[in-house]
């Protein structure tokens, strides 16, 4: 027995030896397991499908003398259910240089576009050339976004002089040809011309931009994220409110407290030239217009109902970001002035914006200052897009919605700017004013003209609440409200407030006219 192992001794060795091969073996298998579920997790962290973004644009809504009043709906899908901002300003209180500064980022003084005329830029063959070829959809298009847009676009577009093209990084185009109307216009469809009448159920233009990014969600590749751009008409005049809504707010009037039918004293003369008190004339069209303008409202609140519910059927709520806002404010007898917009005064430049989306607490009210020029780099950050590669004014406020995300910073002051338009001739309305003014009532009042030219440094924080403007008119005037006290800026108290103060605003003034990018949003 001498080749023979003892009992326990040669066979432990091999019992041992299987133990080790068995426990390598498994081992092995784990780390092949580990590493298959850590190539599988990046691969799966770099397919995740960035959060789909909606805006939804509409035209003249004030938010000071009670536009969102009539948005019940709109309120509760995208107020309650995420961010309301109070303290939200457009850069220039007119259409298309605003709608021009929402695509691009930039304050007017940078897209050049200064008015609603072809003169100003709107829509222009140097707007073409320039800034809108580099507006934020050419760069979520790049990031693989699927983009729409319908409705009003800017007020010159697809004139004969502007041409219906199809801007650079949209996908699916449907596009107003002009100003905004409810029936009898022209649609750019992805470039063909498409004309539309005057039946509800075919060509009501809030209806059928809503019912084309329904279809649009159902056509669209579910391996991407999409950006809708929809912009209705309301509530811009012609006020055609649908047939289910023409009754309402029948017993409505414009707001009569604050500035309502005060003189415009110690103010541009613009604002000294209007008639006070209103004659009834005045009180009797602008009464009806702040009725006809919630009227066409109730169509927009609808439209976010069925564009919410669209969203949870297809299961894309919880990943998709939907702003509300508009391009300006609105006045409805301020100062005697009946209607319109394009002033400097609370009432034109604030507007509303309510915001739901991914990482956004319910109910938040946020304070903090927003520009319409911060809507672009926020759209682009929800992309990922690395902000600084962009040539833009304005900043993400993603991290005021939704903190963990990405990191924001205060700006305490900010421009407003714009440039009058007027008529060479004289207005037939208003002889005695001469040339030079637009936008003239039969009362002889006339809301703009070419020396109603400004730019103001809004300065809002915790300690002040205040506004410095100077026009650019044979009078060098200029206005200062302190808003804290005076929250209707009844008193213009430019002569009463100590030299020092205006001069660092003017210099704050200047720095801010001439900024571009970074500079805008470092003004001390």
């Amino acid at each position: 027995m001498a080749g023979q192992c003892p009992a326990g001794t040669s066979g432990g060795r091999n019992d041992r030896a299987a133990g080790h091969r068995q426990r390598g073996r498994a081992a092995a298998a784990a780390l092949t397991l580990l590493t298959a579920l850590l190539t599988c997790c990046v691969r799966c962290a770099e397919s995740v499908k960035p959060s789909n973004i909606i805006l939804v644009l509409v035209d003249d809504q004030d938010v000071v003398l009670g536009g969102m009043t009539p948005m019940k709906k709109t309120k509760e899908l995208i107020g309650e259910a995420g961010a309301t901002f109070v303290n939200t300003f457009t850069v220039t209180p007119l259409c298309c240089p605003s709608r021009s500064s929402i695509l691009t980022g930039r304050y007017p003084h940078n897209h050049e576009v200064r008015n609603n005329s072809q003169s100003g830029n709107c829509s222009s063959a140097q707007w073409q050339k320039g800034p809108e070829a580099e507006a934020f959809p050419i760069y979520l298009s790049k990031q693989k976004y699927q983009t729409f847009f319908a409705g009003k676009y800017l007020n010159q577009y697809g004139t004969k002089d502007t041409g219906g093209y199809v801007p650079a990084g949209w996908d699916q185009w449907n596009a107003l040809v002009g100003n905004s109307q409810y029936y009898n216009y022209t649609l750019s469809v992805n470039g063909k011309a498409e004309q539309h009448g005057d039946s509800y159920e075919k060509d009501y233009l809030t209806d059928l931009i809503l019912n084309r990014s329904l279809s649009f969600l159902d056509d669209r590749s579910p391996q991407h994220p999409f950006f809708i751009m929809l912009a209705p008409p309301a509530p811009h005049s012609p006020w055609t409110a649908a047939p289910q809504y023409q009754k309402e707010f029948n017993n409505v009037q414009a707001p009569r407290d604050g500035s309502f039918d005060k003189p415009g004293k110690d103010k541009h003369w613009l604002l000294r030239q209007p008639v006070n008190p209103m004659p009834n004339s005045s009180l009797t069209v602008l009464d009806n217009a702040y009725r006809k303008r919630w009227q066409v409202l109730l169509s927009v609140d609808d439209m976010v109902e069925k564009l919410v519910k669209k969203l949870g059927s297809i299961n894309e709520l919880n990943n998709t970001y939907i702003f509300y806002t508009s391009d300006n404010g609105y006045h409805t007898g301020q100062f005697s002035l009946p209607i319109d917009k394009r002033q400097l005064y609370e009432f034109d430049i604030r507007i509303p914006l309510l915001v739901r989306g991914p990482g956004i607490k319910p109910n938040q009210t946020i304070k903090a200052p927003v520009l319409n020029i911060d809507l672009a780099p926020t759209f682009l950050d929800i992309a990922g897009v690395n902000l600084s590669t962009v040539n833009v004014d304005g900043q993400s406020f993603l991290a005021q919605m939704a903190p963990s995300l990405r990191n924001g910073t205060v700006r305490p002051f900010f421009l407003i700017e714009y440039t009058g338009e007027g008529n060479p001739t004289k207005d037939p309305t208003c002889p005695k004013l001469g040339p030079g003014v637009s936008q003239c009532f039969p009362d002889c009042v006339c809301e703009d003209a070419f020396n109603n030219t400004y730019a103001c440094v809004r300065m809002l924080d915790s300690k002040q609440n205040l506004q410095y403007c100077e026009f650019a008119d044979s009078e060098s005037f200029v206005e200062m409200y302190n808003l804290t006290l005076d929250p209707h800026q009844l008193e213009n108290i430019v002569k009463k407030v100590d030299p020092t103060v205006l001069q660092d605003m003017n210099q704050r003034l200047i720095k801010l006219q001439s900024c571009v990018g970074d500079s805008c949003r470092n003004i001390k």
